[in-house]
């Protein structure tokens, strides 16, 4: 699945490259006096997209923010009840979130409910990023959770303290 995740972080590097040339492209038309049409609202459909499609591969490289002051005040053991209970309560979340997310594009479609922009877009078209976004991220929740529960160490574990700061 890994293949998959890193799919995922270069779709969104791809949405990221998309953004800057869209604001690029509205900066010279604006220069030029040529209106560009709904650019910034395509420009936050390619945020969206970047955001959703990059949490599965940043999740598994440890890149999310966990607040774990707890964890390093417990045993050993409380640690690893602690970080279980908090991995099945994760995949719960993150299940409702992917499947509302999967419901919110197909009503979309099946409505056919377009943007108020002076382009008309189908929403389900950018929605469908958001939607597979958060379906990459609920199967790795799932992957690291099962990986959780047969004695493995958390992947993202083994990015933790690896940040400096330079004061």
């Amino acid at each position: 699945m890994e293949k998959v995740y890193k799919a995922g972080a270069v779709l969104a590097a791809i949405f990221m490259v998309l953004i800057v040339i869209l604001t690029l492209v509205q900066i010279v038309g604006r220069g030029l006096s040529v209106k560009v049409p709904d650019a910034g609202e395509f420009a936050g459909y390619c945020m969206a997209a970047s955001l959703f499609l990059a949490l599965a591969y940043t999740f598994r490289s440890g890149g999310h923010i966990r607040v774990n002051i707890l964890l390093h005040h417990v045993s050993p053991s409380i640690r690893g009840a602690l970080e279980k209970w908090c991995m099945l309560l994760i995949v719960i979340i993150g299940a409702l979130f992917s499947a509302f997310s999967i419901k919110l594009v197909y009503d979309s479609f099946v409505f056919n409910d377009v943007s108020t922009g002076m382009v008309p877009v189908p929403l389900w078209i950018p929605q469908l990023s958001m939607a597979v976004g958060a379906l990459l991220f609920e199967i790795a929740l799932i992957e690291e959770t099962i990986h959780v529960f047969r004695g493995g160490h958390p992947h993202y574990e083994e990015h933790e303290g690896a940040e400096t700061f330079n004061e």
